[in-house]
């Protein structure tokens, strides 16, 4: 079936006057090592801004309107799918000044969209990790929502029947763990199954301009990690659903008919801040760039700092070394983490959000962890992390003492293959 992508480079006057907006971006990074003279906290930098204004695949109406008009239309969103207004001005303004939920948005053009599709944490992106996300009806516009976290990942027949085409748009991170490519194989999937085109509207990739971590093994793969890829990807959602098909990786060697409209003015080496988290516990730049690396802790007994305000950007536990580390803080209950781990319990370990963080993966914060725990046989839930890392050779690596530079070269020859693969499905430079 084809493929369409959409390079149109003039953006036309949108109907509701929405303007493009200029985003701020994540910096250009100096590096730490987890000393005691990197653990001393450094006032955190101001991130450049792009010199070009880029303008996601949602915002690019005159490209995809004609595609849904007259057509009944089911839409896979969460809370990250807006169309922008314009870019923030004053820290206190209004998000209601800053963009529109694109489901509103169509539903004011007059598009029949039938139906929602959520994600992982849910339509309005308030669902704990991993929680189980039921079935409901939108209160704003009383669509049904039918969830893809849930008791179903993949949509039925049966929520396709009385649909004619299907949009994909959610903001993704780029990391293989990061359940949203998950949920676009299953969406693919079900549409090529039923004959159904799919539109994505493209965003940037924050984590983007680098590929990195260990290939996952078929033997673990999961919802956690579907396709034999690194833990950093470096694509777009785009950019991603065109390996899927041209890989033949969707089920019986279906083919879905895609259509993609591009982001403008984007590159793999753009920085991109997130004007909305795209899930709980990624609340800011900083958290989004650390994620790839700290979140192998979710494979690990140590807390990533759910239960705090500094999620992703701190790690600890109680059996870390209270004589090694000075830092230490207590996880509690909030938003987006109704059961934090160790909750209640003093965890010590390291602050993470005040550093200017590299766009890179390191596994020097785990291998931190590992060798300053006073009970080594506390650190890791080994199924968990091997799900995590996509092979059980790393825990093994660690637990063995090797060295970071020796475990990254057992990943070189399965990089560069991936990267020759990747070349052919890139959309951006």
């Amino acid at each position: 079936m084809p493929l369409v992508v959409f390079k149109n480079t003039v953006l036309f006057p949108i109907i509701f006057g929405i303007i493009s907006m200029v985003i701020s971006c994540a910096g250009k990074a100096g590096s730490e090592k987890v000393t005691a003279e990197s653990l001393k906290q450094e006032a955190r930098s101001t991130k450049p801004k792009d010199e070009k204004n880029i303008i996601v695949g949602a915002n690019r109406t005159e490209r995809y309107l004609p595609l849904l008009q007259g057509k009944r239309v089911g839409i896979v969103a969460n809370q990250t799918s807006v169309i922008f207004k314009k870019r923030r001005e004053k820290r206190e303004e209004k998000e209601d000044n800053l963009y529109t939920h694109i489901v509103d948005s169509l539903l004011a053009l007059g598009i029949d969209i039938k139906k929602v599709f959520s994600p992982e944490h849910g339509f309005r992106g308030t669902a704990d990790a991993g929680e189980l996300v039921s079935d409901g009806k939108d209160n704003k516009t009383g669509l049904p929502i039918f969830s893809l976290h849930g008791k179903h990942k993949k949509p039925s027949n049966d929520q396709l029947s009385d649909l004619d085409i299907v949009i994909f748009d959610i903001q993704d991170v780029g990391v293989r763990f990061y359940t949203y490519i998950s949920t676009l194989h299953y969406v693919m999937e079900a549409c090529a199954e039923n004959n159904i085109p799919l539109v994505i509207l493209d965003r940037p990739n924050p984590n983007g301009n680098y590929v990195d971590g260990p290939i996952l093994e078929e033997q673990h793969s999961s919802f956690l990690g579907m396709h034999p890829i690194p833990l950093v990807h470096g694509m777009t959602i785009g950019e991603y659903a065109q390996m899927i098909n041209g890989e033949g990786w969707l089920a019986n060697g279906v083919t879905c008919d895609i259509s993609i409209i591009e982001t403008k003015h984007y590159t793999h080496n753009s920085s991109y801040s997130l004007p909305i988290r795209p899930s709980p516990n990624l609340p800011n730049d900083q958290a989004i760039t650390l994620y790839p690396s700290l979140g192998l802790f979710e494979g690990t007994n140590i807390n990533a700092g759910r239960g705090t305000e500094f999620q992703f950007q701190r790690y600890g536990a109680p059996f870390l070394n209270n004589e090694y580390y000075s830092f230490s803080y207590t996880p509690e209950p909030n938003f987006g983490s109704k059961y934090p781990k160790h909750k209640g319990e003093t965890c010590y370990g390291v602050d993470l959000s005040k550093i200017n963080a590299e766009r890179q993966f390191t596994l020097k914060y785990v291998m931190d962890a590992y060798a300053n725990a006073t009970d080594k046989s506390k650190v890791f839930n080994t199924d968990n992390f091997t799900t995590h890392a996509g092979t059980a050779k790393l825990q093994q690596q660690i637990e063995s003492d090797k060295s970071e530079a020796e475990i990254r070269a057992t990943w070189q020859e399965g990089l560069a293959a991936f990267l020759e693969v990747r070349e052919k499905y890139l959309i951006y430079d």
